[in-house]
């Protein structure tokens, strides 16, 4: 066993080196900065060395304190993932489940009640995000993201791959400039979304549609595919968006392909599903994977339209 001080002296000591202050430190632990300074006193005496040097109005750290701060704080971070993986492992846990706001909103969401039809006793946990999050390490049980694949240390499933399809409403199929050609795109608002690389871009679009002509600059940006989406939706113009995550609004007449489906552009990047390798996985995670596989099934797809 490592000979360690105790705990609470350490997370004392950890919080008030990031805060550089007792009274700081006891607000996140829930303690009086009495007691922080207590305990980092305590921890001073059990090492034998100074941690901070006291000023009458601040706090800094000696080298020592400088220099076990980052592992303790790393550490501390480790223990906590740990810990939430305990609990998602133990019986009736949640599920958490990382994806993009847009792929949440869109697609995802829409399906989680046939999931729940099918495993009432599994909680889901929608984390819309599209931050780096550590599979292998717990910080989440499964995720969603889109990319072009090589991902490592942790199981891929390939969900489905991506085409890009310019959508609008109905609406703008009919009055003073029918969309019947790419080529009427000059008359009509573009939607745009920012984080689309070059190979989804409008301009790649038009030129594969030998629309080259249509200015691919014009009309507003969107931080997300959603709300591009919803735009299109609503009459504001035309969006360049995955064929995939409108599928819905494609069956349900909201939206149309004003140039028909064979106008969709396959593109390199895909949706992949992300879990922990099959032996460190839960049997809840493995359900939901395979759900997600058969949902993404495009005979599934063909007859749910």
């Amino acid at each position: 066993m490592h000979r360690l001080p105790p705990l609470n002296a350490l997370r004392a000591f950890e919080a008030a080196a990031r805060h550089l202050s007792f009274k700081e430190a006891a607000q996140e632990l829930n303690v009086t900065p009495g007691a922080v300074s207590q305990q980092v006193k305590s921890l001073e005496d059990w090492l034998g060395t100074k941690l901070f040097h006291r000023l009458t109005r601040a706090l800094t750290l000696t080298p020592a304190g400088q220099a076990a701060l980052p592992d303790l704080t790393e550490g501390f971070d480790r223990l906590s993932m740990a810990v939430d993986r305990m609990a998602r492992h133990s019986e009736g846990a949640e599920l958490s489940v990382s994806v993009s706001l847009s792929f949440g909103a869109l697609w995802l969401v829409p399906r989680l009640d046939r999931f729940r039809a099918l495993h009432p006793e599994i909680e889901i946990r929608i984390d819309g995000t599209d931050k780096r999050v550590d599979i292998a390490r717990g910080e989440a049980d499964v995720a969603i993201r889109y990319g072009p694949g090589g991902y490592r240390d942790v199981r891929v499933d390939t969900l489905f791959p991506q085409f890009n399809a310019p959508v609008c409403s109905p609406a703008l199929i009919e009055g003073t400039a029918p969309l019947k050609t790419p080529q009427d795109l000059s008359h009509h608002t573009l939607l745009h979304i920012d984080w689309k690389d070059a190979e989804a871009s409008w301009r790649m679009w038009l030129l594969a549609a030998n629309a080259a002509s249509v200015d691919s600059t014009k009309g507003p940006r969107f931080s997300e595919e959603s709300m591009a989406v919803q735009a299109a939706i609503d009459g504001h113009g035309v969006a360049l968006v995955g064929d995939k995550l409108v599928s819905d609004h494609i069956a349900a007449g909201r939206l149309i392909y004003p140039f028909g489906a064979e106008h969709r552009t396959p593109l390199t990047f895909a949706y992949f599903v992300l879990t922990r390798h099959s032996d460190d996985v839960s049997s809840n995670v493995a359900c939901f994977r395979d759900w997600l596989l058969a949902e993404a099934d495009p005979e599934l797809e063909r007859a749910a339209l």
